[in-house]
């Protein structure tokens, strides 16, 4: 029986880049070419090895833990932890970051002028400020 009689759930191919976080906590940047709820298969040029852990930042689900359950040249299979909605990686990123500038927000402070003391009329009448 060969690997694809075991692959009983669905795959997405797509082409999204990730970053990856190995099990010494240096990063890289591999690209996925499908996703299924359980995991991936990844590309990229690093060096993995079957059982490696490592954690995997995918597009609007974030860092999802897994092992390497496979290695074929610059491709390698990554087995999910916990299940992923592989549907959410399809949808338009989803902004998480501090919210946009209005264009009100960019107007300059412009100076102006105040009276130094409302009481005394003897005094200038405004500074600028």
């Amino acid at each position: 029986m060969g690997d694809n009689d075991h692959r009983h759930i669905s795959r997405d191919s797509m082409f999204v880049q990730a970053r990856l976080r190995d099990a010494a906590g240096a990063e890289h940047m591999v690209r996925i070419r499908n996703l299924s709820s359980g995991g991936v298969m990844a590309e990229g040029n690093l060096r993995m090895q079957r059982g490696d852990a490592i954690s995997i930042e995918i597009r609007n689900v974030g860092w999802v833990d897994g092992n390497v359950a496979w290695v074929a040249d610059s491709r390698f299979g990554i087995a999910f932890c916990e299940s992923v909605d592989p549907r959410a990686v399809r949808s338009p990123v989803i902004q998480t970051g501090p919210k946009p500038v209005s264009p009100h927000d960019l107007l300059l402070h412009r100076p102006m002028a105040v009276r130094l003391n409302p009481v005394d009329p003897r005094q200038p009448v405004v500074r600028k400020i």
